[in-house]
């Protein structure tokens, strides 16, 4: 192994893996730390945590035991994932386990940054925009468990660390990768101990790359990933996109409220699809809402793909949150989603596309997924991964991040598997 990556949610381990093997890494996805060994064919390991929402000291502890683990496998450095658009709240988690993970590696200077031009994301004199509009504005302030209200990276970031926080400006990182280099040892003679990085492009990304050489911790989004590669002397090759042909039924299951995942699921609707809305209201009555669905589905499934979601607009979903508490509202349709897509695979389904961070890493779970191989992008960030079942059925899965895809994802994702 020669990078070793912790992930704070599912999603963004696929979205990780994605970019890691587009620049020719031959990848595998845990979730969740491993009790085994590594397996020996892969240049990078990426553990999925979902450790996003949950206690910083949760997140630290489930942190930290990855990194023990990707350590003892061998791994030479450390990238720890975070989304692109820096969700977090004022308590954690990304400032808590970035500085938790310097304390363990025994370094003193790291950066961050979750540009990722590739998908709209980029960071401009420390302040993080979502296409042409400022993170506060792009929808994220809405956002039911982590809604950002501030744009200014260095001081979200400061408001969650310790240490001294700064900023590597657009300027250098245009100049060249000596520059960005020195731009580093300023900082760290400064004091200052993680620095935020502008990015616009992925040339900007690309002269990060170097400058990254031999740096025991690099946090970020997904983006950063497409220059590191090249540091152990690999190159893009298909090769290590790869997977076993597709079989069997398709479906989606969606528990994302982000407006990318509203757009595709209406537009799949349009297309004249089935599709099934799942109501919090009657889970919380202790109705079984998964065996209806699922009663639904069957004599349908022989037909093409049909969708189950849970996803609504900002204003029906702060309704459910006021009646049923945020935690409770979210976890409960989380059960149930997975539950669904669990049953869903009984009936047959071998293509399932999951949309939603969190709900991603509940479906994963209740499949009873280990490990995923990781295959072709789909869309920017979101690839195709194979997994075994516990039963030791093949599956052809695609966790998709809320925030990610075109309107036309789901029928672009199965009509790409063919």
């Amino acid at each position: 192994m020669k990078l070793g990556c912790i992930a704070d949610d599912f999603t963004g381990a696929t979205d990780l893996a994605n970019n890691l093997v587009r620049a020719g890494m031959r990848v595998t996805q845990a979730i969740g730390v491993p009790a085994a060994a590594a397996q020996a064919d892969a240049d990078a390991v990426v553990v999925a945590l979902k450790s996003r929402t949950i206690a910083p000291a949760q997140a630290i502890e489930q942190s930290l035991a990855a990194l023990h683990w990707l350590r003892a496998n061998g791994a030479r450095q450390i990238y720890f994932k975070y989304c692109s658009t820096f969700d977090s709240t004022p308590r954690g988690n990304i400032g808590p386990v970035t500085e938790a993970l310097m304390d363990a590696l025994g370094t003193d200077f790291t950066i961050a940054t979750p540009a990722f031009p590739d998908n709209k994301r980029t960071v401009f004199k420390g302040h993080l925009f979502v296409g042409e509009l400022l993170l506060n504005e792009s929808g994220m302030q809405d956002h039911p468990l982590t809604p950002m209200h501030d744009p200014n990276l260095v001081r979200v970031l400061q408001a969650q660390c310790r240490r001294k926080v700064g900023l590597i400006d657009h300027r250098t990182v245009a100049d060249s990768a000596d520059a960005i280099a020195r731009r580093i040892a300023e900082l760290r003679a400064q004091g200052v101990g993680i620095a935020i990085v502008d990015a616009v492009s992925n040339d900007d990304l690309l002269r990060l790359g170097p400058a990254l050489k031999g740096m025991a911790l690099v946090t970020a989004g997904s983006g950063v990933a497409i220059g590191l590669p090249a540091n152990f002397g690999i190159e893009p090759s298909s090769r290590a996109s790869q997977l076993p042909p597709p079989a069997g039924l398709q479906a989606v299951v969606s528990g994302s409220c982000s407006l990318a995942t509203n757009q595709q699921v209406q537009e799949f609707i349009r297309s004249g699809r089935p599709a099934l809305a799942v109501d919090p209201l009657r889970i919380a009555a202790g109705e079984d809402v998964a065996g209806q669905a699922l009663a639904w589905a069957a004599p349908l499934l022989a037909g093409g793909p049909v969708l189950v979601y849970s996803t609504a607009q900002p204003a029906a979903v702060a309704a459910i949150q006021g009646r049923l508490g945020t935690d409770q509202s979210g976890a409960m349709v989380e059960r149930t989603i997975a539950a669904i897509a669990a049953g869903l695979v009984r009936l047959g389904v071998r293509q399932l596309v999951v949309a939603g961070g969190e709900t991603s890493g509940a479906c994963v779970q209740a499949l009873g997924v280990a490990q995923l191989q990781i295959g072709p992008q789909i869309d920017p960030g979101v690839p195709w991964c194979h997994a075994l079942t516990p039963d030791g059925q093949g599956l052809h899965i695609a966790l998709k991040s809320g925030n990610f895809g075109t309107p036309d994802f789901f029928a672009k994702a199965f009509g790409m598997l063919q």
